[in-house]
């Protein structure tokens, strides 16, 4: 912590601010990270930032998104980043090290143990990027114990009441992002005009020093954030240009010259235009050992469900997820909001029928079995309800544009049809792995006017597209809605979610007693990110007589590692914003998983479905990709309904289930989308081993078939 605070002490205003520099642990090869250390070094860097690899990380742009990759591929975990500190230190490194990162990485390792290994290794402190502010103060003190520091960040869209809050738990520097979006640069770009007034603005509430990051590229630009104000400049995506264009035998000769061109080593110091420096009107605020956030969390609504939830995101998005939260709040106490949200139920052909399957019944032999009809929907499936409620949402806050990310394609062709609906720009991410499987979709989204981006990174399939989404989101605030599908995602949009689709419950709860004068026995659904199963549940999580099933995507088998059922085989983590059950490798790197229905292909789960995992209030199995064609196949051709592949997992878990309970059992199975969207996959699958495996002659009667 000692050796950070020098350096700023040290860059008086008779010199240049302090250079910052960031290079990726690992990228390009494992042996090139220490002698790159070493060559910023000797460049006149002043501080470095050594970055630890995640698997997901939503903040960066391109060229440090694609670093992480590499050293993930390269075996590259946070072990080995602590070696390569190590290493440098033997070799001569002086300057001080920051640990830059995202925070599952860390709890993986054991927050306690990354710390003092940290220390021993000879790091001076971490970046955190996604750390809420009530845990970022937890670390911060265990951080203090071990005598590292902790540098939180601010961003453009930083309020005062949370920059004062930051500023008072910063012991030796603030990182103040210069613009909205994620980490990028170009030589021929051009700074933050508006720079000076936020660094002003942090100046009102402390005289900690101000590190500015984010698009710096050239010295022109150094300058610039010198004359603001800055007492550091923080340089990597042009660093990673730098090693990438470099021959591997001169790596760390470029990284020297380029480190040395933006510091001018050698040269007379130059001084900062005194324009725009400025020193605090406060003093500095003291850094306590117990901070109060009450002046940084603004929550209207509950942000957690026991242990899981809250926001673990990126600073420049913590306040429009307020904005959010306060406006869904006021909403949903609000009667014209409400009135405005039903009238349109004849729109999303609401309410849904509940069917009584008797053929489906006949077949399990036990209880009843009832389908809430959400295929039926407008568009196919139950995203619809959710799609409309956040429209009008957006329509309050003034955002022109939605963006969304869909897997099945589903959530896609709603969000499209909505946007059509009120006439706002539409653009939908979709992993490019879910593009070729869910072809139809694609084109029914294209044909309501919005745009599919296919996302080639990681997997290419719904989390990549959810990451896109998210960095599309913080580039575009201004004018941008992220009208996420599923009940994921940092606090409000789990909350937002379940409220539009527990419509579905409260059917289910007033239909089987206009039916049977009684509630089901138990209530089924397929979980993936768990919108419809929430939706489902909800209502009853006080009827303590109705178990709640969900039905994960078993792929595969358990037995391996190509499934997605995160609340089966999940640990708990920090992904895409929200602490939930993940699935995750033992260093906290978020795994590919594998489903036959892309809208289950999902590592994480919403927050409220991992609570009620852990609370036993409901139970979670699983139905692999063959039952679940088994299940496609029993609906189909014994009740003449073609379900969505994610339903079938429902389907089949329902029918298993009805088999265990008696005839006067009633349970309710909700049918969550229509199937046309995946009949030419299955058609595709069916020739060859599938159709002997299931014994599933297209040709054979329906009737001969439900025999089987």
């Amino acid at each position: 912590m000692e050796a950070l605070k020098n350096v700023f002490q040290q860059k008086n205003s008779a010199t240049s601010p302090a250079l910052v520099t960031f290079v990726t642990a690992g990228y390009p090869n494992v042996e090139d990270t220490v002698p790159i250390l070493l060559a910023m070094q000797e460049g006149g860097a002043d501080i470095i930032e050594l970055g630890v690899p995640f698997s997901d990380p939503i903040a960066d742009g391109p060229a440090i998104q694609e670093t992480n990759v590499v050293a993930l591929n390269n075996n590259v975990d946070y072990v080995q980043c602590l070696g390569m500190v190590r290493e440098a230190r033997s070799k001569g490194l002086t300057v001080p090290i920051l640990l830059m990162g995202y925070y599952n990485p860390l709890i993986a390792y054991g927050e306690e143990k990354a710390i003092q290994d940290a220390a021993e290794a000879g790091a001076n402190g971490y970046i955190v990027v996604d750390l809420p502010p009530e845990e970022a103060v937890a670390f911060r003190d265990k951080c203090r114990t071990a005598n590292l520091s902790y540098v939180p960040l601010i961003a453009p869209s930083t309020s005062l009441a949370r920059i004062e809050f930051l500023s008072s738990i910063a012991d030796t520097f603030i990182y103040v992002v210069s613009k909205m979006g994620t980490t990028g640069s170009s030589v021929t770009g051009t700074m933050n005009t508006a720079l000076p007034d936020l660094i002003s603005r942090v100046r009102d509430y402390t005289d900690v020093p101000l590190a500015v990051g984010f698009g710096v590229a050239t010295r022109a630009h150094f300058d610039l954030v010198a004359d603001a104000g800055a007492d550091g400049v923080v340089i990597g995506s042009r660093l990673i240009a730098v090693i990438k264009s470099s021959p591997q035998d001169q790596i760390a000769k470029k990284v020297e010259e380029y480190c040395a061109d933006i510091s001018l080593k050698g040269q007379p110091p130059k001084r900062p235009s005194a324009t725009h420096r400025s020193t605090s009107v406060r003093s500095r605020p003291s850094v306590k050992s117990s901070v109060s956030t009450d002046s940084a969390q603004r929550n209207v609504l509950p942000s957690r469900f026991g242990q899981f939830g809250g926001q673990y995101v990126p600073e420049a998005l913590w306040d429009c997820l307020i904005e959010l939260e306060e406006a869904h709040n006021a909403a949903m106490k609000d009667p014209e909001f409400t009135k405005e949200w039903q009238n349109l139920y004849g729109y999303m052909n609401r309410p849904s029928n509940l069917y009584k399957a008797e053929k489906l019944t006949e077949h399990a032999g036990g209880a009843t079995i009832w389908l809430k009809r959400e295929d039926l929907n407008h568009t196919g499936s139950h995203k619809i309800n959710n799609a409309i409620g956040q429209i009008l949402l957006a329509k309050r806050l003034g955002k022109t544009r939605i963006i969304a990310e869909t897997g099945a394609g589903q959530h896609g062709v709603a969000t499209a049809t909505a946007c059509a609906r009120f006439g706002l720009q539409c653009v939908i991410y979709m992993g490019a792995e879910d593009v070729r499987r869910q072809a139809l979709n694609v084109f029914r989204i294209r044909m309501l006017g919005a745009q599919v981006i296919p996302v080639h990174s990681g997997s290419c399939t719904l989390k990549d597209a959810v990451n896109e989404a998210l960095r599309d989101w913080v580039t575009n605030l201004a004018n941008t809605h992220y009208l996420i599908g599923s009940a994921i995602g940092p606090h409000p949009f789990p909350t937002i979610v379940r409220d539009f689709q527990r419509v579905i419950g409260q059917e289910i709860k007033s239909q089987l007693r206009e039916q049977t004068g009684k509630l089901p026995d138990a209530v089924v659904a397929c979980v993936g990110g768990g919108s419809n199963a929430i939706g489902t549940f909800y209502d009853f999580i006080e009827e303590k007589n109705v178990r709640l099933v969900g039905v994960e995507a078993g792929g595969e088998g358990l037995g391996g590692d190509k499934h997605s059922a995160t609340l089966s085989k999940g640990h708990a983590g920090v992904f895409h914003g929200v602490r939930t059950y993940v699935l995750q490798s033992a260093t906290g790197q978020i795994v590919e998983t594998h489903s036959i229905s892309a809208g289950l292909d999902y590592p994480g789960v919403g927050p409220e479905h991992a609570w009620l995992k852990d609370s036993g209030r409901a139970e979670y199995t699983v139905a692999t990709d063959e039952e679940a064609l088994r299940g496609f196949r029993l609906l189909t051709q014994l009740e003449g309904i073609i379900p969505a592949l994610e339903s079938s997992h429902a389907i089949w878990g329902g029918v298993e289930l009805a088999k265990t309970l008696p005839k006067d059992a009633n349970i309710v199975i909700c049918l969550s989308g229509r199937g046309d969207k995946d009949v030419e996959q299955i058609s595709q699958l069916l020739p060859g081993k599938w159709e002997e495996k299931l014994d599933w002659h297209i040709s054979t009667s329906p009737l001969e078939n439900s025999k089987q």
